[in-house]
């Protein structure tokens, strides 16, 4: 193989490498585009479940109690809202952006039932959500 071919080998080997990484990325945070109304990311979750409650538990470091919106609908939950990055952080260069930021938007499903939101609480960056069955 030719020096030539073997560089050509390699940067294509490298876009490949790149596009998927980018695709896991899009995959893992749910991203659809630049700033929009329409949500970009999706934060993780984790439901647990009692006899009488069931319990959420939402990763949103940075991002306010107040701030956040949370639904108790049919099907279940829609917690919304949106990370702005820190005011001083716009005058600097970027480095490395893995935090995402911008509108985020959560569909929870639930089992069939009638749920009440009883508590919300930020902890540790978490968004705890307590919801009663009814």
């Amino acid at each position: 193989m030719s020096s030539m071919n073997r560089i050509a080998w390699m940067w294509d080997e490298a876009l490949q490498a790149l596009e998927r990484a980018e695709r896991r990325h899009r995959h893992f945070y749910g991203l659809t585009g630049a700033r929009s109304a329409r949500p970009v990311w999706e934060p993780p979750a984790d439901v647990f479940e009692t006899d009488e409650h069931v319990h959420v538990l939402i990763a949103l470091p940075g991002v306010a109690t107040d701030a956040v919106t949370v639904e108790v609908v049919a099907t279940g939950l829609i917690v919304s809202a949106e990370r702005t990055p820190p005011a001083d952080f716009s005058c600097m260069r970027v480095r490395r952006l893995e935090i995402p930021y911008g509108r985020f938007e959560r569909h929870i499903e639930l089992t069939s039932g009638q749920y009440v939101l009883k508590d919300r609480r930020m902890v540790d960056g978490c968004l705890e959500l307590r919801l009663a069955k009814e």
